[in-house]
């Protein structure tokens, strides 16, 4: 079965995309330097502009960001973080249940070393989790294994009302002043301490250090919150659609608005992705779906590894293997949009993200424009077309 002729609409997410200047690169950015012909072309023939997708006061998270992008307004909808991967992880949440994304990461017990424990591999994570979880869970604390570092700790009748930080915010840094406070937060903090003492000489990790690689040997809870309710976006739109993501918390979101999630072998959030099939698998659901989201995690690590060898390298294969298999199938297609975005900037300089507005461009088969911009970050200080809501910016691509 060929794609129809009506309309497409395809939203691209290249996670973390944006940076800031870097001496290393001659005060350029990883997007100014990274060979990216298709995006330039789409740029050249379509518009380019820049858009705020974090709300004032809301931390610049993923989380917060992709749903501003799929349209929804976070001020509204977000409960946290937690609660969003544990949808995509189909984990049932009553209505006083809380959901915290719990990271296994790498730690001495004083110094966050690293926040992902080395890209621990799903299956190692798989064990380790499921042995936390009979160790140290409990009848009202149970945790949930995810992919690679990235798992739920689910709280039930829990506590919320605490200060909790992204570990990937405080790589190199003590833990103790990031440590949970609030409500709750000697339940967690000893959850912390515990697992440390339970993982530290696990067998996946005596192996991973015979390796050289970094031991997945504490959990971190944080971004914790109670179930989260949206709208179809079906219903908001008209569109039936999917979405194509490594991570739970895209693929979250997308089931929590009622789009297919669609499962790619080999998508991994890193620069070991299947970029190719997440562009071939994205086409085939175009035979069936007007509207398509694909989610590319890799800038956005490389970004938090402080990498920019890495960062560039990511923006090259989206460009190339993702974004080029997408055009050569849409050939056929004789009228549809796009947009290529990232979610937010994680700069190399800072390995965390930032709230500041980010460039975007918005291509269509069938529509002409005469502006014409680059499409990196010096964009955003010469555009004219300016998004100053992010959940307003799929209104310009679905219209």
């Amino acid at each position: 079965m060929s794609i129809d002729n009506s309309k497409k609409y395809i939203l691209l997410i290249s996670d973390g995309m944006a940076d800031r200047p870097l001496p290393d690169l001659d005060n350029k950015t990883p997007m100014r330097i990274a060979k990216k012909p298709n995006m330039d072309y789409l740029a050249a023939h379509g518009r380019v502009g820049a858009v705020y997708t974090i709300p004032q006061g809301m931390d610049p998270g993923s989380d917060v960001a992709a749903m501003s992008l799929l349209g929804y307004d976070p001020r509204k909808y977000y409960t946290g973080r937690g609660p969003i991967e544990a949808v995509s992880m189909e984990i049932p949440l009553d209505r006083n249940d809380v959901a915290y994304r719990c990271n296994l990461v790498t730690s001495d017990g004083n110094f966050m070393l690293d926040y992902s424990a080395g890209h621990v591999t799903t299956e190692e994570a798989f064990e380790l989790m499921t042995y936390i979880n009979k160790r140290i869970g409990t009848n009202s604390i149970k945790f949930y294994p995810g992919i690679s570092y990235r798992h739920i700790l689910v709280w039930r009748n829990g506590k919320w009302d605490s200060k909790t930080v992204p570990p990937h915010n405080i790589s190199g840094q003590p833990i103790k002043p990031s440590l949970p406070q609030g409500d709750g937060d000697s339940i967690l903090n000893q959850l912390i301490y515990d697992s440390l003492e339970v993982l530290d000489n696990h067998p996946i990790n005596q192996r991973r250090r015979d390796k050289g690689k970094n031991p997945a040997n504490m959990i971190w809870p944080w971004g914790q919150g109670k179930s989260l309710s949206m709208p179809s976006f079906q219903m908001k739109r008209g569109l039936k659609g999917a979405v194509i993501s490594a991570v739970d918390l895209v693929n979250g979101l997308g089931r929590a608005a009622g789009l297919k999630v669609i499962k790619v072998p080999g998508a991994t959030g890193f620069l070991d992705t299947n970029f190719v099939g997440k562009a071939q698998y994205a086409l085939e659901a175009l035979k069936e779906n007007d509207f398509i989201v694909i989610h590319v995690e890799a800038p956005d690590e490389a970004g938090h590894l402080g990498d920019i060898d890495k960062k560039i390298e990511a923006i090259e294969c989206i460009d190339n293997k993702v974004l080029g298999t997408l055009l050569d199938g849409l050939r056929s297609v004789e009228k549809f949009r796009i947009i290529v975005t990232p979610d937010h900037a994680t700069p190399i300089s800072l390995k965390t993200h930032t709230d500041e507005p980010i460039p975007f461009l918005i291509y269509s088969s069938f529509e002409s424009n005469s502006e014409i911009l680059p499409f990196d970050e010096r964009a955003v200080s010469e555009t004219s077309f300016v998004v100053n809501e992010g959940c307003c910016l799929i209104e310009n691509l679905i219209k």
